[in-house]
């Protein structure tokens, strides 16, 4: 858990698709951190190709992820004296998609017969991190799990059965203000695959790199692998993020 903090990101996902995302956070007890996000994402291409494939003109042409969400401490890192043992935190996060029934609506029902069949659901994660101190220079290694109904991330909507997917980053401080970082998402694809419209889910890797301006502000910026993202691969992604914390 972090001091109080905005966030904004901006993911360029490749054939006219954007995902901006808007974060804030706040700690009202020292354990415990509540946040609200919200994702937007341009689905560039995509109605085109369904009109062109189907004859269905989609009204929209970005789709709108609300996240409530709420952290909880279990462990602090090196808690009852102990060095070896790692931070430890349970999520619960409930993500309401506001575009899911009415581009379901104009598909006919299409994305709730492929399995898609709600525009609401709650993911809950669970992480340990460690900072490594033992190396030349500091790492901090993540590992966890989220549990999740949610077809890309919510993007898309949400199924009725949930999955556990393994998540993993590994963080190093090259120098006391420059981190490079790697980190893979495990995604579910749980619902039934559109050929031309919409892929299978893949999991997800990217490489980043930080510069910690002061301790209040951070940027960043990276490359990813997603795989089938909608109607097109994704496998070029960059994007770059900031970070001001209170």
């Amino acid at each position: 858990l972090g001091r109080p903090s905005v966030g904004f990101a901006f993911v360029d996902i490749g054939q006219g698709r954007n995902l901006e995302a808007f974060t804030i956070t706040e700690t009202p007890w020292k354990r415990l951190e509540l946040g609200y996000g919200y994702d937007r994402l341009d689905i560039g291409d995509l109605p085109q190709a369904v009109e062109e494939a189907t004859g269905i003109r989609l009204h929209d042409r970005e789709v709108g992820l609300h996240n409530f969400n709420a952290r909880l401490q279990l462990l602090k890192e090196g808690e009852f004296d102990q060095k070896w043992v790692p931070a430890l935190t349970f999520g619960t996060h409930y993500k309401y998609n506001d575009t899911y029934n009415s581009i379901n609506s104009d598909l006919i029902n299409t994305l709730h017969n492929i399995g898609v069949v709600r525009n609401n659901g709650v993911d809950f994660t669970l992480y340990a991190s460690k900072l490594l101190t033992f190396l030349p220079r500091p790492v901090l290694v993540e590992l966890g799990g989220r549990a999740t109904e949610g077809a890309h991330l919510g993007l898309l909507g949400f199924t009725d059965k949930y999955s556990f997917n393994f998540e993993a980053n590994v963080v190093v401080f090259v120098t006391d203000s420059i981190a490079l970082a790697a980190e893979y998402k495990q995604k579910p694809n749980d619902y039934t695959a559109i050929p031309g419209l919409i892929k299978p889910e893949d999991d997800w890797w990217t490489i980043d790199a930080a510069y910690i301006v002061n301790k209040h502000l951070t940027l960043a910026a990276g490359y990813g692998h997603f795989g089938g993202v909608l109607n097109h691969d994704a496998n070029g992604v960059w994007g770059i993020t900031t970070k001001w914390e209170f």
